[in-house]
Parts: C-alpha cells; sequence; structure tokens
C-alpha cells in the first residue's frame, strides 16, 4: 500500500535525522571530553615525571596545606593554584614537585579556610568610624559583609568602593535603611539612635520607598519593629516580586508564625520570637497592638522600650515547650534562617567590654574612636545583668534546638554596636555558636557557605574548590580543634590578592 510505504520513508527519515543529530551531539561532547582528557593527561606526564617541575605563569601557589572546607570538612597537604582571582587547581601535594620560579606560599602545618563573613554589620551606626571599619574587616579575615541597616547613599558609598577595589575590600551587600512604620525607631534623634532607618505611614508610602530603593540596588530588605501587618503583608510581596531576601525584626503588630508564613526569610537576633514561644502568646499579642496606637504618642524608640519592657522577660519566664516546638517548626518548614548575634547580648549582660582582655582589642581602634569608647564603657556600671543574663540562656538553648531541628545560622556580629570591635566579633560570635552545640565545622559554615547560599553565590563563594573565588584566610592552627584558632591568621587573600602578616599589620596602623 502507498500510505503505509510513505510512513515508512518518512519514518526511516526522521530516524536518520535524530541520528545524525545526536551523532553532531555526541562528536562534540567527545571532542570536549577528549580536549579535557587531554589537558589532564598533560598535566599527570609533567606531575608524574620525577625530575620534572611545574612552573605556573603568573600563578599564586599555596604549597603542602591543609584545606579545611566547610562542606567536605578537612583536607590535608594540598596544594592550591590560584590563577587572578579563582582556584584553577587543586593538587596533592605528594603528587606536584613546584618549579623554585613559582610564586609560592609554603603553607607547611598550616591550614586554610575560605574568607568569612559577618552577616549582620551598620557602617551608619557611628559615621566617625567607617572608614576604618573595611580594613579592620580584612585584618580579620572578614572577605565579606552583609550591612543591615543604613541610609542608601552613605552604605552605599562603601559598596561601591568595594566594587572598584575587589582585591582589597571586603565584599559588601547592603539593605539601605531600615523599614519602619508609622513609629520609627532608628530616627536619628539622639546617639543610641543614630538615622538607620525611614518611617512609613501607610502601604502606599511604603511601596514607593521600597520601589526606590530596589531601583537604587539594594542586596536585600530589612522590615523593623513598628510596621503594621498590613504594611509587613505589602513588604513581603514587594520582596517575593523583585527576588529579594527579606530580614529583620518580627513586627511587633504579628506573632512570628505570620511574619514567617508571610516570607520573612531570615531574623536577626531572634528579636520578638519568644513573645511567640510563651502560654501567654495570644494576650500578648493582643496588649502589643492596643499599645501600638500609640495614644501618648511616643517617639518609636521609647514606644518600642515599652513593648519590650513589657513583654519580653515575662515571655522568657512564662515559656512553653509545646509554643517553642510549633514556632520552631515553622521556621524550619518556611526556611527561615537565624542571625542571633550572641556576642552583642552577652556583652551587655556580663558587661564583658569592662574586662581588661576585652579593653586591650580596643587598641585596634583609631585613637579617636578608642579613647571616646573608654570613656563611655567607664561611665558604665560593673553590675551584671540577672535578666539579660537569663535571655542569654535562653538564646543559646534556642541555637541548639532550632540547629537539631533544621534550622539554618548566619554569623553575625551587630559590631560596632555594644563595643563590638568590626572584624574581631565576627571570631567572637563563632565561638558563642560553638559554645550553644554547633561543632567546629558547623561554626565555620555559618560564615562562609552559608552567606554564599543566602545570596545565591554558593557555585562560586564560600568554599576551596576548584572554579572558587579566592577568597581565603590562612590559619597557623587548626580551628577544627579549637574554633579559637580562626584568630591565627597568617595571611588573608581576598579575590585572588595575597596579603601577609605583615601588609594586614599596616591596615591598622
Amino acid at each position: 500500500m502507498i500510505i503505509p510505504s510513505l510512513l515508512k520513508k518518512f519514518n526511516n527519515q526522521k530516524k536518520n535525522k535524530l541520528t545524525n543529530e545526536r551523532s553532531e551531539i555526541n562528536l562534540d561532547l567527545w571532542i570536549k571530553k577528549t580536549k579535557k582528557l587531554f589537558f589532564l593527561f598533560i598535566c599527570f606526564q609533567i606531575i608524574s615525571c620525577s625530575n620534572e617541575k611545574v612552573f605556573f605563569e603568573e600563578e599564586l601557589i599555596i604549597e603542602n596545606i591543609n584545606i579545611i572546607d566547610p562542606i567536605d570538612g578537612l583536607y590535608k597537604n594540598k596544594t592550591l593554584v590560584i590563577k587572578e582571582n579563582k582556584i584553577i587547581e587543586i593538587f596533592n601535594s605528594n603528587e606536584i614537585k613546584i618549579s623554585k620560579k613559582n610564586k609560592t606560599y609554603k603553607g607547611d602545618d598550616k591550614f586554610i579556610i575560605p574568607g568569612l563573613w559577618d552577616s549582620h554589620v551598620h557602617f551608619a551606626f557611628q559615621v566617625e568610624l567607617a572608614e576604618s571599619m573595611m580594613n579592620l574587616f580584612l585584618y580579620h579575615g572578614i572577605t565579606s559583609l552583609r550591612d543591615t541597616g543604613g541610609p542608601f547613599d552613605f552604605v552605599n558609598k562603601f559598596k561601591e568602593n568595594s566594587i572598584k577595589n575587589p582585591k582589597t575590600k571586603a565584599r559588601l551587600k547592603i539593605a539601605g535603611p531600615l523599614l519602619d512604620g508609622e513609629f520609627n525607631v532608628y530616627d536619628g534623634s539622639d546617639h543610641t539612635h543614630p538615622l538607620l532607618s525611614i518611617k512609613n505611614s501607610d502601604e502606599e508610602e511604603l511601596k514607593k520607598n521600597v520601589e526606590l530603593l530596589i531601583e537604587k540596588g539594594v542586596d536585600f530588605l530589612k522590615a523593623y519593629e513598628m510596621l503594621s501587618p498590613d504594611q509587613f503583608n505589602t513588604l513581603t510581596e514587594l520582596a517575593k516580586k523583585n527576588g529579594l531576601k527579606l530580614t529583620g525584626h518580627v513586627p511587633l503588630s504579628l506573632n512570628v508564625e505570620i511574619a514567617s508564613s508571610l516570607g520573612l526569610n531570615s531574623i536577626e537576633h531572634f528579636r520578638n520570637i519568644e513573645l511567640s514561644m510563651t502560654n501567654q502568646a495570644d494576650e500578648l499579642l493582643e496588649e502589643r497592638k492596643s499599645i501600638l496606637y500609640n495614644k501618648s504618642g511616643l517617639k518609636g524608640s521609647k514606644l518600642r522600650s515599652l513593648l519590650h519592657g513589657k513583654q519580653r522577660m515575662k515571655s522568657i519566664y512564662n515559656l512553653d515547650s509545646s509554643r517553642i516546638e510549633k514556632v520552631v517548626d515553622i521556621l524550619a518548614k518556611n526556611d527561615t534562617w537565624q542571625i542571633p548575634t550572641l556576642k552583642l547580648y552577652k556583652n551587655f549582660a556580663f558587661k564583658s567590654y569592662k574586662e581588661k582582655e576585652y579593653l586591650s582589642y580596643l587598641e585596634l581602634l583609631p585613637k579617636n574612636i578608642r579613647e571616646n569608647w573608654y570613656k563611655n564603657i567607664r561611665g558604665l556600671d560593673s553590675n551584671e545583668d540577672k535578666e539579660r543574663m537569663d535571655f542569654i540562656k535562653w538564646q543559646s538553648s534556642m541555637v541548639k534546638y532550632m540547629h537539631k531541628k533544621g534550622v539554618t545560622f548566619m554569623a553575625g556580629t551587630d559590631a560596632p554596636i555594644g563595643f563590638l570591635v568590626p572584624g574581631l566579633s565576627l571570631h567572637q560570635e563563632i565561638e558563642e555558636l560553638c559554645a550553644s552545640g554547633l561543632s567546629e565545622l558547623e561554626a565555620i559554615k555559618t560564615a562562609t557557605i552559608n552567606p554564599a547560599k543566602y545570596f545565591n553565590l554558593e557555585e562560586s563563594l564560600g568554599r576551596i574548590k576548584q572554579g572558587y573565588i579566592a577568597d581565603l584566610i590562612i590559619l597557623d592552627k587548626n580551628p577544627l580543634e579549637n574554633i579559637s584558632y580562626t584568630k591565627s591568621i597568617q595571611a588573608v587573600i581576598k579575590d585572588g590578592y595575597f596579603m601577609n602578616r605583615s601588609y594586614l599589620d599596616s591596615l591598622i596602623r
């Protein structure tokens, strides 16, 4: 029959076409694989010849060092090849002989970790210190930062400077100003509440302000405590629409379960989640809503302090295990990350900043800032704050419990608030995370690969792998044995640029 024969002919043509297309694809893949295998074969030949020493032109070689990758853990005796700003090769050190012509750093008995992130800083909190903060961060191996609130134009100039100078400035992601409600807290009215936020009287004003920030190029958004439920809902929708993470404090007009479910991607300081963990959660919410009408016309900072004073410790002293489990399960389900800033609260609770060792850290600061901090610290009493100590115990227990439940953490400090020395405070924070139940490697994750994931950079940053950006720290001691050894810094590599101990010391002179 004619029709079956035509169908047969058509099917044969189609089959031949598909075969040809597959052949072209397979040929292309074969060529790519052959090139790769040829390259590896040449490398193997160079490396395996006992009399041959390898020369990498214009590359930096870190020879015979112990790698600590935040995912894979410890790899001993490795040699890294860095070209421009990337790690291009990682070898077993006993498989390669390096020519003396190479630019080589001898890593014998040393350890290398990814550059660290401080995921909660404020350049605008103390403007006279801001210009010195970048050097303090690099001095301490902090190669990436997340500024969580300040006037856009002020913080953006530091971001632009870091983009122009990627090898000598820490990477900086910014939120711009805190997005607050009618009674905004950080309105610049006093030194404890400098200008970090913008007031939003209603949803329409909030929408205009957020759209302007997005147009200017913020990297994420930050919600603050005096937002109304309608304003918060508008903010979450704008963040989702524009593909931006929304972090912040749980607004006092809401419970944490609602805030998380609406789209609060991360929470700073555990702020206000305790209000939902008590057996009086519903009654406390109604009380807050009534007070938030602010019939007395209080300033935002005073109104917030009034609510915290009434409800924070009342919640801590009336915790309910079933409510805690419910809240944490929702946070885990919604993948709402936490930045607890433990060291900040510990400083205030135990008055750590009055200790002799802590005061010695202030020598890292510029003279005028150092003298001002000394003066302010001397003016504070030395009495330990029992309520804050109880709050710290609760925070620490929450880190352990949330971590067990699968909640993700990032290390952040709030520097320079609370007399926290920029850079140093990040090392102190990951020590606190370890003390609260995370392993040393898990604590390192909170300041490396986790923040990279937060900004969708996990395929290029935060690990020690071939093809990743060379933001690295060389340590004298193994931080997997003692997390405090992250401070034993011998060198920092930023975007492939090597800074030895002498160079780092010059940053703070």
